[in-house]
């Protein structure tokens, strides 16, 4: 590493990471209150200040560049990563150039759909995805202000475990579900139909950012449809559609997660009525019902919502298990891994633990007893591999097993739905971070309880915003001793880790 490299690095993990979010949350709770209390003027200030905001900029971009899942992914440019020094320069880009920001194109990827077709992921370049991460800043506390409290999808602080218990909320047998029915609503290409002018129109912000998401818009554009479409793939892109779509929500009892939704219809509710008033909502916004795949279900035969299946059983009882698809794509992912020629038990049974254990939490609300939930028949499987294998007797074999496919304890319906249209950005910290600890497993959430809901390494509260990562202090991660764990942020995390090379 050169003398000059030495001191962007040097400069770079020296900010005082901890104290810059402090300084960005500050604007974004003074913001959510001014829209709440019906300040627009004040809101569209604080949304400049924080697009001006050194701390809001230097988040946005280590956001984009160390923190989110998809930060290696090449934008038109081809770059994918920045190295210190491009990220230093990038600061003074959007510090000087954030309100009249020129959005590159965006790069296509095709995605395959589980009904053969392909859709098209739009990726921007990594100096757009922080300006657009930053303009998120600027964006998100002023419509959560407003958002509906049955909108779950792609909001800081609800998860898709809320919608699920809000769907029991709506089918158990206290609210007499048995006797309901419920419309699996779809909209027809909802990301590639979007008006523009129906975001543009709904969106609380000054004319600068307006302009720059505009452009943003239009650098996405189908050619086909050139007033239409956010870009899948953008920072950004699932805020403008729950802005376009908030709303929807209050024509009738119902839940969405981003562009899926399922409305409740009590027996006397007529389904027609319901679904004109629907198309009526999505044909101001350039967008329409898919007519062949909304579908009008009684709850009895029970409904696919978010990787569950959804059911309420003749007694009146209510039920979710994964879905078959769900279960399918575990199942293929497992086969995958065990299947694999190229390393052998003890690596595979590494592999398979961070997968097994992310899926049952994700079910860790359903019933998850039976070969079928349980995966008997895919773990018994693994273990006739592994026996197999040189050196590997069948005790052996039986505790890889029982390593590659960790226990997660469940409860069926037990989860805490998030209270009305609470948001981050209220400053309830106190909620907030207790919340937060029970969205983890078992050891996570105790460490966290330990640590009175703070990371173990800065001592600044725990919130949705960012991920929470177990640390093993000895860095020996067989090592689950109660004493050995600290429950730390995934930025923490990574400076804890500073003898490795950036992410």
């Amino acid at each position: 590493m050169g003398r000059h490299s030495q001191k962007a690095s040097d400069l770079w993990k020296g900010h005082p990471w901890k104290k810059l979010r402090q300084n960005l949350f500050r604007l974004q709770k003074r913001l959510y209150k001014a829209v709440r209390d019906g300040d627009l003027r004040k809101a569209r200030s604080l949304q400049k200040l924080i697009m001006k905001s050194r701390s809001a900029q230097l988040l946005a971009i280590r956001q984009v560049t160390q923190l989110n899942k998809g930060k290696r992914t090449p934008g038109i440019d081809g770059k994918t990563s920045l190295t210190y020094q491009q990220r230093l320069k990038l600061l003074e880009q959007l510090n000087r150039f954030g309100s009249d920001w020129k959005h590159n194109g965006l790069r296509e990827v095709p995605i395959a759909k589980k009904n053969g077709k392909t859709r098209m992921l739009k990726i921007p370049t990594i100096a757009d995805r922080a300006w657009q991460c930053l303009v998120k800043f600027a964006l998100e506390p002023a419509h959560e202000a407003t958002f509906h409290a049955w909108s779950y999808g792609f909001r800081t602080g609800r998860s898709s475990h809320d919608a699920q218990k809000h769907v029991f909320d709506h089918l158990n047998s206290r609210n007499n579900g048995i006797t309901k029915r419920v419309i699996e609503l779809d909209i027809k290409k909802c990301f590639d139909r979007i008006s523009h002018s129906s975001i543009m129109d709904r969106l609380l912000a000054p004319s600068s950012i307006k302009q720059g998401i505009f452009r943003c818009l239009k650098a996405g554009v189908n050619p086909e449809f050139p007033e239409q479409g956010t870009p899948q793939g953008g920072v950004v892109s699932p805020l403008l559609a729950n802005v376009a779509l908030n709303g929807i929500e209050s024509l009738h009892p119902s839940i969405r997660y981003a562009d899926d939704m399922v409305i409740f219809l009590k027996p006397k509710d007529d389904a027609q009525k319901v679904l004109d008033k629907v198309k009526g909502f999505l044909a101001e916004r350039g967008m329409e019902i898919s007519e062949e795949k909304t579908k009008i279900t009684h709850s009895t035969d029970g409904f696919d919502f978010l990787g569950w299946r959804f059911r309420v059983q003749k007694n009146g009882k209510f039920r979710s298990i994964p879905s078959a698809d769900n279960l399918r794509t575990i199942k293929k992912k497992i086969k995958a891994v065990v299947n694999n020629s190229n390393y052998g038990a003890k690596v595979k049974a590494q592999k398979l633990a961070p997968i097994i254990r992310g899926w049952r939490n994700y079910h860790r609300n359903c019933k998850m007893d039976g070969s079928r939930n349980s995966l008997w028949f895919t773990s018994h499987r693994a273990f006739k591999v592994f026996l197999k294998e040189k050196k590997i007797n069948r005790y052996e074999a039986e505790r890889l097993v029982k390593k590659a496919f960790p226990g997660v304890k469940y409860k069926e319906n037990k989860h805490i739905k998030v209270r009305g249209t609470k948001s981050p950005y209220d400053g309830d910290l106190m909620y907030w971070s207790e919340r937060n600890s029970k969205l983890y497993d078992n050891a996570t959430s105790k460490a966290l309880k330990k640590q009175n809901h703070c990371c173990g390494h800065c001592g600044h509260r725990l919130l949705s915003d960012e991920v929470v990562h177990l640390h093993h202090v000895d860095g020996n991660h067989d090592n689950w001793n109660p004493r050995n764990l600290m429950a730390i942020h995934q930025s923490c995390h990574q400076y804890t880790h500073s003898s490795q090379k950036d992410t």
